[in-house]
């Protein structure tokens, strides 16, 4: 999937889009072997960041960045763009503040293209907060393969 995704991180960095790659995404980037058919990304909540958001992401050919204004992204928790793919901008997630994952977040590469992701840490945060079946098994799996376990 992140092969398929090289353009629209080639966007968010052109428009320097302030955001951290989380959720199943993230999961796997950490080792968790599981699937997903989406993106989760979390942005930093400013007027400023949520328009180079939708900018990028109408650079990368996500026509439905233009059904949104940045005033609108962020009055939601979560704004889903789906053209080729699905992108879920989370404005707050819980478990972690954007501005300490954002310093302690952590660049990756695919085919070239730098991405940030959040920090292993961060993930098992956010994801124990989050509570669901799906999200306490990755932080199962994250935790064990912390102790080198997966």
């Amino acid at each position: 999937m992140l092969n398929r995704l090289r353009d629209v991180f080639a966007s968010l960095s052109a428009h320097e889009v302030k955001y951290i790659v989380i959720g199943g995404t993230a999961a796997i980037l950490h080792g968790v072997p599981r699937a997903t058919l989406d993106l989760d990304v979390l942005v930093e909540a400013t007027l400023h960041n949520a328009q180079s958001l939708l900018n990028a992401l109408r650079a990368a050919g996500f026509g439905t960045a233009d059904l949104v204004t940045a005033e609108e992204l962020l009055a939601h928790e979560i704004t889903i763009f789906k053209d080729r793919y699905r992108i879920d901008v989370q404005t707050s997630t819980p478990g972690i503040a954007f501005a300490d994952a954002w310093e302690r977040r952590l660049e990756m590469k695919v085919e070239g293209q730098r991405f940030w992701v959040a920090s292993r840490d961060d993930l098992i945060r956010s994801k124990r907060a989050a509570g669901r079946p799906i999200d306490l098994e990755d932080v199962r799996l994250l935790e064990a393969g912390e102790a080198g376990l997966t």
